[in-house]
């Protein structure tokens, strides 16, 4: 019996217990007036979450990898060729106990945003510039989760019964606290990590253009 376990385990290829749905999103860099700019989404009332601020991005269809889907979503939703977008590469990224979002960084030097016809997904797009987010950190609100059980949930057979001290979750969710726009939740977490990494690996003197 050993040896047939050691051979499962031989062919396992890990994976997640619990089913997390996978999305991937693009964080896009464009030209505006000669400096670097990330590009935002705000999301029509198509899709839901509509008015909330995004990068490009959803879901992964069957046989696509994580960069394929976010290069799909953003061809379809900023309507562009896919030869317009560099993927300069793979940030960190999200992991929930119920999804997974990876997030790419994609260069696209030809693009004139001014210019761009977003499909139905899409409300409008905007830019802030890369310096802004290298000089402004976001602020932290903490936001708690109760845990809460089912009625018929079987308190008895757990050590302590009703008396069981659950662990609520406490989660800290950054806000950028833009004039024209929202920017808060999983978007910034991300664009706040992406800033972090470019200010670790530059120099204060570098120009970001």
């Amino acid at each position: 019996m050993i040896e047939k376990i050691s051979n499962i385990m031989a062919g396992h290829v890990p994976d997640a217990i619990t089913k997390q749905s996978k999305y991937a999103v693009l964080l896009p860099l464009v030209r505006v007036n000669d400096e670097i700019h990330i590009l935002y989404e705000v999301r029509s009332h198509r899709v839901s979450q509509p008015g909330e601020t995004s990068f490009p991005g959803g879901a992964l269809e069957a046989g696509e990898t994580f960069r394929e889907a976010a290069l799909r979503e953003t061809e379809e939703e900023l309507v562009l060729d896919r030869k317009a977008i560099t993927v300069l590469g793979e940030m960190d990224y999200i992991v929930k106990q119920n999804h997974i979002i990876k997030c790419f960084v994609g260069w696209l030097p030809e693009v004139d945003v001014d210019k761009l016809e977003p499909n139905e997904e899409v409300e409008g797009v905007f830019t802030i510039p890369l310096t802004y987010f290298l000089t402004i950190e976001p602020k932290y609100y903490e936001a708690r989760m109760k845990m809460e059980q089912d009625a018929d949930f079987p308190v008895e057979l757990i050590s302590g019964g009703q008396k069981y001290k659950w662990r609520n979750v406490n989660q800290q969710i950054p806000f950028y606290h833009l004039s024209d726009h929202y920017l808060w939740g999983y978007t910034a977490h991300l664009t706040h990590r992406f800033s972090e990494l470019i200010k670790d690996e530059t120099n204060e003197s570098d120009n970001y253009i």
